[in-house]
Parts: C-alpha cells; sequence; structure tokens
C-alpha cells in the first residue's frame, strides 16, 4: 500500500485525460500519479493488437507507472451489453474473455478488475440497479456469475490470473464474500470501493473489514450522504471531501504492501444514487442487512444534513449541479491525490523524488 495510481475508462480508445492510452499515462504522470488501472482491456484497446498493448506497457515502464487492467462483466444476464467482447472471441463470449485474461497475463498484469453488474441512468430507483432486474432474481444472477466464472477457471489458474470483483452499486460484501470464498482466492478476489458501500445499505468500517482479507484492487473516492424524499441520496465526492474516514480504512488494509491505492475520478456529475432503508421492498432485497449499520448511514446523513444547512457542508442542490466533464476530471483526480499524499506520507516523498528525477 505504498502506491498510488489512477483508474481510466475509455471508450473506443480515448478517455477524458487523452487521446489514447500511451498519452493517459502522461496526463496522470503530470498529476503526480504512479499508477493506472485501465477500466477493460477492450475499451482502450478495441481490437487488442498487441503491439498496442506493448508500445502502452513500454510507456508505463517509462514511466515508472504500475499497470492494472480489467476485463469484461462476468454476470451471464448482463453479457449482452458488452457484444465487443463476443466479437473479440469470434462470437463466444467466453473465448473474449478467456484471450483478455491470457493478454493480461502476457504482459504481467494478474489482478484483474471485473463486476457483476451495473447501473442504468435514467431508470428510476430502484430499478436502475440490476440487483432488481425483474425478469430473474438477484440470486439466480449470482448464481450463474459463480458458474460463468467456473468455467474460466482453468484459464485463470493457467495464467496465474486473478479476478477482483468490485464492490459495486448491486453487490453486498456480504454477497462477495460468499461468491469469492466458493469460487476460491487464487482465482477470485475483491475491488474495494468504499463510495459504493451505502449504496448497499452498508457502512464503510464493517464492510471494509468483511472484504480486507480478500481485497488486491482498490476504487477509491469519497461520498457524501443526504437525507431526501425517497431515502437517503449518496453523491460522490473527491477523496478527503465527504464522509469516510480515511484513516480508518487505511489501516483495515494496513500491511497489504500488494495493494496499491488507486483513485476512481469522475466528472460532471456527482452520481446521485438512492437507497431506501425505510422502504420494506428495498430492505426484503437485502437479506444480510445489519439495522445497526443503516442507523451510521442515517446518522451520518443528519451530520452531512446539519452542515449543509449551516453552510459548512454542500446542499443537495449543490451536488446535483453539473459541471464541464473533463476539468472537473481533473481537479477530482488531483484534489483525491493530495488528500491521499497527507495520509501516506512515505508515498508523497516517492513521488517527489520521482518528479525531482
Amino acid at each position: 500500500m505504498t502506491r498510488i495510481g489512477a483508474d481510466v475508462k475509455f471508450h473506443d480508445g480515448a478517455c477524458r485525460l487523452a487521446d489514447d492510452p500511451r498519452s493517459a499515462i502522461g496526463a496522470l504522470a503530470g498529476l503526480g500519479y504512479q499508477g493506472i488501472l485501465v477500466r477493460t482491456i477492450d475499451e482502450a484497446f478495441p481490437t487488442l493488437d498487441e503491439r498496442e498493448i506493448a508500445s502502452f506497457a513500454h510507456t508505463a515502464d517509462e514511466h515508472g507507472f504500475f499497470v492494472r487492467m480489467g476485463i469484461g462483466k462476468v454476470n451471464p444476464y448482463m453479457t449482452a451489453e458488452l457484444p465487443r467482447v463476443r466479437q473479440l472471441g469470434g462470437g463466444s463470449y467466453r473465448a473474449g474473455m478467456e484471450r483478455m485474461i491470457r493478454l493480461c497475463a502476457r504482459f504481467g498484469w494478474t489482478e484483474v478488475w471485473t463486476a457483476v453488474g451495473g447501473f442504468k441512468p435514467g431508470l428510476p430507483a430502484p430499478f436502475c440497479f440490476d440487483r432488481f432486474r425483474t425478469d430473474v432474481t438477484w440470486q439466480a444472477q449470482l448464481d450463474s456469475t459463480a458458474r460463468f466464472i467456473q468455467v474460466l477457471a482453468p484459464t485463470l489458474r493457467a495464467e496465474g490470473v486473478r479476478l477482483n470483483i468490485e464492490t459495486h452499486e448491486e453487490i453486498t460484501t456480504h454477497e462477495l464474500v460468499r461468491l469469492v470464498e466458493s469460487l476460491g482466492p487464487d482465482i477470485a478476489g475483491v475491488c474495494l470501493d468504499p463510495a459504493n458501500l451505502p449504496v448497499r445499505g452498508e457502512a464503510v468500517a464493517p464492510a471494509a473489514a468483511r472484504v480486507a482479507a480478500l481485497t488486491h484492487l482498490t476504487h477509491l473516492r469519497d461520498f457524501v450522504l443526504l437525507p431526501s424524499e425517497h431515502g437517503i441520496s449518496r453523491f460522490l465526492a473527491p477523496i478527503g471531501d465527504g464522509c469516510i474516514d480515511w484513516p480508518g480504512l487505511l489501516e483495515a488494509l494496513r500491511g497489504r504492501d500488494d495493494v496499491d491505492l488507486i483513485v476512481e475520478g469522475i466528472g460532471g456529475t456527482r452520481a446521485e444514487m438512492l437507497l431506501q432503508p425505510r422502504d420494506p421492498f428495498w430492505v426484503a432485497a437485502h437479506p444480510d442487512l445489519d439495522p445497526s449499520e443503516i442507523a451510521e448511514l442515517e446518522r451520518v446523513a443528519g451530520t452531512q444534513e446539519e452542515l449543509a444547512r449551516s453552510g459548512e457542508g454542500p446542499d443537495a442542490a449543490r451536488l446535483r449541479t453539473t459541471s464541464e466533464p473533463v476539468a472537473d476530471h481533473r481537479d477530482f483526480l488531483a484534489r483525491s491525490l493530495a488528500a491521499l499524499r497527507a495520509l501516506v506520507p512515505a508515498d508523497a516523498a516517492r513521488s517527489a523524488g520521482a518528479a525531482a528525477r
């Protein structure tokens, strides 16, 4: 836990920071980062051209960057939303995933990001979360996910690659722990995103403790909770500008030298998501819900509401205001990096030395 990198999401080879993956490394280096997590390898390199990927790896080495990669999602009920993976596999989603796994291994990128589901902006809560699909139960999705990863298991084990499943907005840490333990920690782990935990009714400290030993990747950002008409709204925030006890969270990962700190930036919006802990339908969909954790989230939301009323914190109207996405994204990354450096002094010194060279 000595290096700080940033997650970068690409679309057809470009991202908000740069027009291509190699230039993205230069942009992150200019901000002071030491590594990159490419959200999915096929979004950064749409044809999986190995010469382009090798050139990217060389650029990363020149900058002294660590690299982590992501691949397609692992829930068979939503793979139709990722047609390129199937195309890369010659019509087989499984073959497309195996191709990406082998590529990651070839370049030594063996801690790989993935997720079980997603969020559909524009749809009403709670149906914007894949957890609440009405064509299939959430448990059936989890069971199918486990079966699909077992199909990938021979390739994962042969290549020495581990799929780290994010604490995404559709899944709880209880479910993740059961899933990883059923698959085996050699092929499955956790990517810890603390800002998603409240969306599933989980307080950060106990949820992080549940997955800490299984965590090999991180997606770090802060959040603000505020009471809203139908429950509690979660808004994303740069690290240090929200509710997370960062010294406590980093303490949960202490001694894990294999776990890098990776900031997941956002720009233009603060990605409001709704949790509804007083709605019987919502509660029934979370069988592992802990009343004490809900009480903690409600306490935090109440405190944030008081700060907003006094002018000491942002209110919902301000957090719902959109901004220019590229500049906002860069600002989010810069502020988050500064906050993390203050919490990890040794890393600050290392970054300063690298900049001097």
